[in-house]
């Protein structure tokens, strides 16, 4: 059996909230508190101090990462990831707990990460060669192909403090992907480039893959963790909840969606006209609980309840359901007028309406919802990001293969086919 790329035994990472004096301060901050010190004794703002609280951001993971596997690390915000990924990476110490790496790593997990922002594109480059203990040569030879994939090169000989965040992390990526480490470690940061090079990334993670190399893949885009990866970990509150087969394990991860429900929209953020009548809104998937997680192909019912005070009548109730992208912006939206229901009168009191989307025609990503309601052609209230959904990969087409997510927004329903068209007849001279 093949010694492991990575072996992590009992790992542990803390952390204190809270004041924690001298960590992490500059000397003129130092300075600074000690100059005042004095002062803020005498007016009583110095004589006591909050306690310090610690968390347990990681607690007692173990794991191994073969040579050549692609690993997806998954979980809620906050469950560890990305501290995991800062430990691996050498960047921060464990608490406790032993690590072994063997061959070397090349991580993208922030916008900065690795760069110093005084020198030019072209200096990093060569900088996060030789960190990588590469050889001058070497380094030379991938550095057209750096410069190409990452398409910065009339800004090469520009300092990187100036580059905008998408540039930072092309060229970080491009360093990171193309310099051949053993071990390649990407983090959600991926997610400031636009669409068509997060395609690029993901196309290339997947032939860094094919090429033998280990890489760990930290995302929210389940589609794309279930298209890059065989394997997977799932953390959740710095535990390692499950480990394994990827599609398994997202299937599971997905099931234990916590359900999400908005009920104090009353008081949710509206336009300076709008009347707050909106009260609740949830999602519910096809058995009718409610959920903020759904697979990608199953159906789902936008559940909206309405409160109309005492005096108000709504004589022509019209509702309207927005579905936006984070990144691509409105992707569609219905209401009750343009489908032809038509809502008796609403006077005084509570009503529920429902909106079923059957099957759901998103591709897999985050979503937000936004609610409206009018009378007749007015306007009442409006809610913009009421909630939020999560749609997740599926096999919709039975094949194995899950539709990304970066191929847009709206779930296409193909039927293929071919033929020969044009026969060519023997010519014999």
């Amino acid at each position: 059996m093949s010694k492991p790329a990575i072996k992590v035994e009992g790992l542990w990472k803390e952390y204190v909230i809270g004041p924690n004096p001298g960590v992490g301060q500059t000397f003129r901050e130092v300075l600074t508190e000690s100059v005042l010190a004095p002062v803020k004794r005498l007016i009583g703002k110095g004589a006591a101090s909050a306690p310090e609280e610690r968390f347990w951001a990681l607690r007692d993971v173990s794991l191994a990462v073969a040579p050549g596997e692609v690993l997806g690390v998954i979980g809620r915000n906050g469950a560890g990831k990305s501290t995991l990924l800062k430990i691996l990476s050498r960047i921060t110490p464990p608490s406790k707990g032993r690590i072994e790496i063997d061959g070397r790593i090349a991580s993208l997990l922030e916008v900065g990460t690795g760069f110093h922002p005084e020198l030019t594109g072209r200096e990093n480059i060569r900088l996060n060669g030789a960190i990588l203990g590469m050889s001058g040569a070497d380094i030379r030879r991938k550095f057209d192909e750096i410069v190409a994939f990452a398409d910065v090169g009339t800004f090469l000989d520009t300092p990187v403090k100036r580059y905008s965040s998408g540039m930072y992390v092309r060229l970080a990526f491009a360093v990171a992907a193309h310099l051949e480490p053993e071990i390649l470690i990407i983090d959600e940061v991926l997610a400031v480039g636009d669409a068509v090079f997060q395609r690029k990334c993901l196309g290339k993670m997947g032939e860094v893959a094919k090429g033998g190399r280990t890489v760990l893949f930290v995302s929210h885009d389940m589609a794309a963790v279930q298209n890059l990866c065989s394997q997977a970990i799932w953390l959740d509150a710095g535990q390692l909840r499950l480990a394994g087969d990827a599609g398994d394990l997202i299937a599971a991860y997905h099931r234990a969606g916590s359900a999400q429900t908005m009920s104090d929209l009353l008081k949710a953020p509206r336009p300076s006209w709008a009347k707050p009548y909106i009260a609740r809104a949830f999602c519910e998937d096809a058995e009718g609980r409610t959920t903020a997680r759904f697979a990608f192909g199953e159906s789902l019912t936008v559940v909206m309840s309405l409160q109309v005070p005492a005096g108000v009548e709504i004589k022509r109730p019209v509702m309207g359901v927005v579905i936006n992208h984070a990144m691509k912006g409105v992707v569609g939206g219905v209401n009750t007028r343009m489908t032809g229901f038509n809502g008796a009168p609403a006077k005084a009191g509570d009503y529920r309406y429902a909106c079923k989307l059957s099957p759901i025609p998103l591709l897999p990503g985050n979503y937000a919802i936004d609610l409206w309601l009018g009378d007749g052609e007015s306007n009442i209230d409006h809610v913009s990001s009421a909630f939020e959904i999560a749609i997740d990969a599926n096999d919709i087409y039975g094949t194995g293969k899950a539709p990304f997510g970066h191929l847009g927004v709206i779930y296409l329903q193909a039927e293929w086919s071919s033929r020969r068209t044009v026969e060519t007849d023997t010519i014999v001279v």
